[in-house]
């Protein structure tokens, strides 16, 4: 619900979901809030796996003390950005998903190309 000292506009509160599994709605759709899901795993494998099923892949976070074992997760996840430790936004990273959630990128050179007009001319020899 809506704090009582805010009088207008939608609001909706953090909200913490613990002991999610895999096969829960909320594990296998986006969710557009301040919401976070509690997945428990026992092993990285098992981690990873339940991370990328699902038909989006927009975002993951990863929370790791040993930033190399990190990184290679981070290099498995079917995910458009991979966020290590909560890192601060960095405009020269490409932004966009994988699957379901879209393969068009925003930001960083890739967000450029969506504003090139690209031609391809055939029936000449090209000048060397």
């Amino acid at each position: 619900g809506r704090p009582a000292e805010i009088n207008r506009g939608y609001y909706v509160r953090p909200t913490v979901f613990a002991n999610v599994t895999h096969d829960m709605r909320i594990a296998k759709e986006e969710i557009f809030g301040p919401v976070l899901s509690i997945m428990p795993y026992d092993t990285v494998e098992q981690a990873v796996e339940q991370a990328n099923d699902t038909v989006y892949g927009l975002a993951s976070y990863i929370q790791a003390k040993d930033i190399e074992k990190a990184r290679q997760v981070a290099a498995r996840m079917r995910s458009g950005n991979v966020y290590i430790n909560y890192p601060t936004w960095d405009a020269g990273l490409p932004f966009g998903g994988y699957k379901q959630s879209g393969n068009g990128r925003e930001y960083a050179e890739y967000g450029l190309e969506d504003f090139l007009e690209i031609k391809g001319i055939a029936g000449y020899e090209a000048a060397e």
